[in-house]
């Protein structure tokens, strides 16, 4: 099964596609073809979302294998397909539409700052990054609260921790905000402590890019920028009605507070007019539960007494703990004074001056395959290879050979360590084929047969352009190819027939070869199951049971059996089994047959006894003639003549089995039960059997046993004139048995030659004894394993194939099944043929 969902920006698509249960994830850059997204081999993600595509790169967040409230938060190289880490175990949680939410906050305004909340051991702390994810650090907390008292908090054992969810509501601001408008100004809510608290939390803002911070309230409030963020507005989150909101000119240092509206309101939202530069603010909400809404427009020009000048303007270094350089640049922004009450305008521009620094390691990151170690310095990870980064490259051409290090994407750094660090470009060395595999294109082992199967030729190392490759699909087709360019979509091939084949990949080059074998399952789809099973067997005794497939040539099946109760099934690679019910009654025989993903079952029942005795019967003619030879009939006309044996001779009809033979002419064996609980009893119990046996066949051999088929057609059950069968049962010693039972045979035999030498003068048997030769009645009668033990059926036991039969039909006597078939000259199907 393969799903796709994924995520799109204006120059990158992630569709993931998910088959055999583990996802993967591809990204295509420009339109260009789609390229699996490379990320650490160990990884093996359950989950991964697509955070920002800004500036030519893609933060995502991974959750891998040993993860479950965490995120792994992982940074591309600019085409989006090489991932290395950023930063382990980012806190998530559910938005109320069941979304994730990572908590991530990218600053707006400065590239390469990122706030993000990091669980450590079992504890949320908020770090900050000046190099997008590079370096990250915890936040130095304020040293005075809001009414100026000092604050006694030192790091690494305390520190601020923020709130980082943006608001789902449009309409508040949420925990935490920044403008592209007003770099450098961040306001959030949060907490001072050794982790994150969702109580006794406050308002904190920084007006230098997250370097430090003031506490401006308690509690929770929404907090609005106004003129380019040269004014602030604040409004009190809470449930209760209010009427004030406190507006502040100089980033929050001081606040001066206005009422919006001279009855409390309860606040459902706030919306500034579009345009950042804006000074008109409108709340709306209801005086009460049962009020109607109620919209307050709120203009703030009032308090902007003039138009700022160039003295109300000063010049702010961005900075990262004292270090000039961010993300390789000097940057000089213009701001408002605090404190200067002038209006920006429509006009203003934060004019930004900026120049490269030195490349140093802080605007390097570790390359794909690379980790940081302690000693700030990149190392191939255990699974690794650097040498494949030349895996695509052939002999005459060059490629670009890691150092470990990659320049951070967008980082403007010049001269300095970025010779050093950066790729070097390279002659392709020449490498003989290594790490050879075989792939199915979806994964799997199994194909079905007549249907495509496609094979992916991977190759870890090795020149792609001279290396020979050989694809044997074990079926006695082969092809070769000159090099990998017409493999790197697939190789296709039909099988004609089911099994399982050795598909061997050979790539040979001039310095050496690699072999690489893949086990691939065929199957033709099976469509039935037929279980063979006598009605009764011996107790203690082999039972000999077969499970017959329809088409026959279905490949290579596994069998699951299940005997009486057993709940852990038997499992074989053969259609038959031989098993031993050491318990007396009816016992179930279920089997499951396994080809690919199909699975199909049958289920039978048989009686186990000590001992029984079994006899044929006829019928009058005029039954052929409304006999369907289908199933459900035979079953019904069992049903009837065991209810005329019981009515005639007042025997039990537990002690009556009757089962009707497929084909013409009609016939059927008729099995003598002992009675139940009779074990014990064993010499008496064989002698009242013998005395049940006589009973019958006095009754069937005077013609006392009939049936009306329907009005007028009345049918009048028979012995075969064949000797009744001795008695069968579990003991050993049968020499007298054997020879009744080539008597048997031998009568057999005398029988049907008379049929055949005089059918002409005796008229019964020559209108309904004239059946082709090679008829052979296929009920399965009696079971035992014993040689000695005789019985007596039609034919010998036909092979499985024959089984099949008349649609593979299903006999129940009473509550036994058995199997049966009619004479049938047609073969059975298989999956070349159907």
């Amino acid at each position: 099964r393969v799903s796709w969902k994924g995520h799109h920006s204006l120059s990158l698509v992630f569709p993931q596609v998910t088959a055999g249960g583990r996802a993967n994830y591809y990204v295509s850059y420009r339109r260009e073809p789609f390229a699996q997204i490379k990320l650490p081999k160990y990884s093996l993600p359950k989950d991964m979302h697509i955070i920002s595509t800004d500036e030519n790169q893609v933060f995502a967040a991974v959750q891998e294998w040993n993860q479950n409230d965490t995120y792994n938060l992982y940074i591309s190289d600019t085409r989006g397909v090489y991932f290395t880490l950023a930063l382990e175990n980012v806190k998530s949680s559910r938005g109320l539409e069941g979304n994730i939410i990572i908590d991530l906050y990218e600053v707006a305004g400065i590239k390469g700052i990122f706030l993000a909340n990091r669980k450590i051991d079992d504890q949320i702390k908020t770090f900050i990054t000046y190099n997008k994810g590079r370096d990250w650090r915890l936040l130095q907390a304020p040293d005075t609260d809001v009414r100026g008292d000092p604050i006694v908090c030192q790091l690494p054992f305390c520190s601020l921790h923020l709130h980082l969810q943006l608001s789902e509501n449009p309409y508040t601001s949420g925990s935490i905000s920044s403008k592209e408008t007003a770099p450098g100004l961040l306001v959030a809510t949060g907490n001072i402590g050794s982790e994150l608290s969702y109580t006794d939390v406050g308002v904190f803002i920084s007006a230098d890019g997250g370097n430090s911070w003031r506490q401006i309230f308690e509690e929770e409030y929404n907090v609005w920028f106004l003129d380019w963020g040269g004014a602030l507005v604040a409004m009190k989150h809470t449930s209760v009605p209010i009427r004030h909101m406190w507006v502040s000119f100089d980033e929050g240092r001081s606040w001066s507070r206005y009422s919006f509206t001279s009855t409390p309101l309860f606040v459902d939202g706030s919306l500034v007019d579009p345009g950042i530069e804006t000074q008109i603010m409108t709340v709306f909400g209801h005086f009460s539960l049962r009020s109607e809404w109620q919209l307050v427009k709120v203009d703030y020009k009032s308090l902007f007494s003039r138009r700022c000048n160039k003295d109300d303007y000063q010049t702010w270094h961005l900075h990262n703990q004292g270090e000039p350089c961010v993300m390789g640049e000097r940057k000089i922004y213009k701001k408002r004074k605090p404190g200067a009450q002038c209006s920006l305008g429509r006009d203003y521009s934060k004019t930004v001056v900026s120049e490269p620094c030195v490349c140093g390691q802080g605007d390097f990151e570790c390359d794909y395959g690379y980790e940081r170690h302690s000693n700030n310095q990149c190392v191939p990870a255990f699974w690794f290879s650097p040498s494949s980064l030349s895996k695509d490259c052939s002999i005459g051409q060059s490629y670009l050979n890691s150092t470990g290090y990659r320049r951070i994407v967008s980082n403007n750094c010049t001269d300095g360590l970025r010779e050093k660090y950066m790729a070097k470009m390279e002659k392709c060395p020449g490498k003989a084929p290594r790490g050879l595999h075989i792939l199915t294109t979806d994964g799997k082992l199994v194909t079905e047969q007549g249907h495509n199967a496609t094979f992916i030729i991977l190759m870890e190392e090795g020149d792609l352009q001279r290396t020979n490759i050989q694809l044997d699909f074990g079926d006695g087709i082969a092809v070769s190819y000159a090099n990998f360019s017409p493999v790197e979509d697939g190789i296709r091939h039909v099988y004609k027939s089911a099994g399982i084949f050795q598909v061997t990949a050979y790539a040979e080059n001039s310095l050496g070869s690699d072999t690489a074998v893949l086990f691939l399952h065929v199957v033709c789809p099976v469509e039935h199951v037929h279980l063979s099973v006598p009605f009764v067997a011996i107790r203690n005794k082999d039972v000999n049971i077969t499970a017959v497939v329809w088409p026959s040539q279905a490949g290579t099946l596994t069998y699951f059996w299940w005997f009486g109760n057993s709940t852990k099934p038997l499992i074989t690679l053969e259609s038959s089994i031989s098993y031993i019910f050491a318990v007396e009654g009816m016992n179930t025989v279920t089997v499951q047959v396994a080809a690919g993903s199909t699975l199909i079952q049958d289920t039978k029942e048989i009686a186990v006894h000590e001992y029984f005795q079994s006899q044929l019967l006829s019928f009058s003619p005029n039954l052929d003639y409304h006999n369907p030879d289908i199933p459900e009939w035979r079953q019904d006309i069992g049903k009837v003549i065991k209810r005329a044996l019981a009515q005639v001779t007042g025997i039990p009809d537990e002690q009556i089995l009757v089962a009707v033979f497929p084909g013409l002419p009609t016939s059927a064996e008729l099995f003598i039960l002992p009675h139940k609980n009779a074990t014990e009893r064993r010499k008496s119990s064989e002698a009242d059997l013998e005395q049940v046996v006589e009973i019958l066949f006095n009754a069937l051999n005077q013609n006392l046993v009939q049936f009306e088929l329907k009005p007028g057609v009345e049918v009048i059950v028979y012995v075969t004139q064949l000797t009744l069968a001795p008695l069968v049962d579990s003991s050993t010693g049968h020499s007298s048995s054997a020879m009744l039972m080539l008597l048997s045979v031998v009568f057999v035999g005398l029988a049907v030659f008379l049929v055949y030498k005089f059918k002409r003068k005796i008229p019964w048997i020559n209108i309904y004894a004239q059946v082709q030769h090679d008829k052979e009645q296929e009920m399965i009668g009696s079971v035992s394993q014993s040689e000695n033990a005789p019985k007596i059926t039609l034919s010998e036991f036909t092979d499985p194939e024959e089984l099949m039969d008349k649609e593979l039909d299903t006999r129940v006597m009473g509550s036994i099944s058995t199997i049966a078939n009619s004479e049938s000259t047609k073969e059975i199907p298989n999956c070349t043929s159907v």
